[in-house]
Parts: C-alpha cells; structure tokens; sequence
C-alpha cells in the first residue's frame, strides 16, 4: 500500500506542474489576445479615418465646385 501511496502522490505532483504550466500559458495567451485586441481596434480606427478621407477626396473630385452635372444638362434644355 505505501507503493501505491507513493505513485498517486507522484502523479498528483506531476498534474500539480502541468496544471501550474497550464496556467502560466494560459495567463500568457489571455495578455496576447488583449494585446492583439487593442492593436486590432487601432487599425480599425486608421481604417475608418482613412475611409473617410478617401470619401471625401472622391467627393470633391467628382464635385469640385459643389456643383454636379445635372445642372448643365437643365441648361441645354432650357435654351431650346
């Protein structure tokens, strides 16, 4: 029976380390993940801002007076 004894006691201190392991890995992996989570909400960010400029710059091309092309066609009609 002390053998026995002996044999859970080892394999307890061996689920002990794995577990302490485990652990550690873990704690490792969770301070990660909110890195990467935070560096992922920044390029989200970048990537609106830039979205938004792009739409802008877009928008003043296609319109660079704040006029569109409507109004010349109107205009050819109206002198008919």
């Amino acid at each position: 029976m002390i053998v026995v004894s002996g044999e859970r006691s080892k394999k307890a201190k061996k689920m002990e380390r794995l577990n302490s392991k485990l652990y550690v890995e873990n704690c490792y992996i969770m301070k990660e993940n909110e890195r990467l989570r935070k560096k992922a909400e920044l390029l989200n960010q970048e990537n609106q801002q830039l979205l938004f400029q792009l739409k802008q710059k877009l928008s003043k091309t296609k319109n660079p007076n704040g006029s569109n092309n409507d109004n010349k066609s109107s205009s050819a009609s109206g002198q008919s």
